[in-house]
């Protein structure tokens, strides 16, 4: 029985900086790239050759202005994500102000009633910049990709994925993947 959802926004507050700073011609060190690559939540996305050093070099080409190739296709989508975050920061931090707000503690019970059999009693609700998976779960761990979230642009801080309200895309996964 779920008792408690805590949610880890840790990734995306450091982006938004890294999304600042480098919309501004900032120069974004090589350091703080390494501690972004390196951030445990991050490994959700290392697979099939898009490794934290992937993410690194990413990161370190946008923000140096380099031309950036690479064969694998999670770069690049990472790359695209990663550009399209800081072509509008005010459209930017339209998909980070509900999340930052986000309470789901009413989603407890909705989980309790939907899934008797729900076997975690701590669930960490986890936001993370993906490349191409909608979301990723691991044992009490539900992980969001940040770059689903959909601003409604005449509503203020509302924010779909897959046309879905934000908060009844995250209980139906939950009660259908976990």
């Amino acid at each position: 029985m779920l008792k408690n959802i805590t949610i880890k926004m840790d990734i995306i507050e450091s982006m938004l900086y890294y999304w600042a700073a480098t919309a501004d011609k900032e120069k974004v060190g090589e350091n703080y790239l390494v501690t972004l690559a390196d951030m445990d939540e991050m490994k959700y996305l290392y697979e099939d050759g898009f490794t934290p050093e992937s993410a690194r070099k990413v990161l370190s080409a946008i923000s140096n202005r380099e031309i950036f190739s690479s064969d694998v296709k999670k770069d690049r989508v990472f790359w695209n994500n990663n550009m399209w975050m800081m072509e509008d920061l005010e459209f930017t931090n339209m998909m980070v102000a509900p999340l930052k707000t986000l309470n789901l503690s009413d989603l407890i019970e909705q989980i309790n009633t939907r899934r008797e059999d729900f076997t975690h009693e701590e669930l960490e609700f986890v936001v993370i910049p993906g490349h191409q998976d909608d979301f990723y779960t691991d044992g009490n761990k539900f992980i969001l990709n940040f770059f689903r979230v959909m601003p409604d642009l005449y509503e203020d801080d509302k924010v779909t994925i897959k046309g879905k309200d934000l908060k009844e895309y995250i209980l139906d996964t939950i009660c259908e993947e976990m």
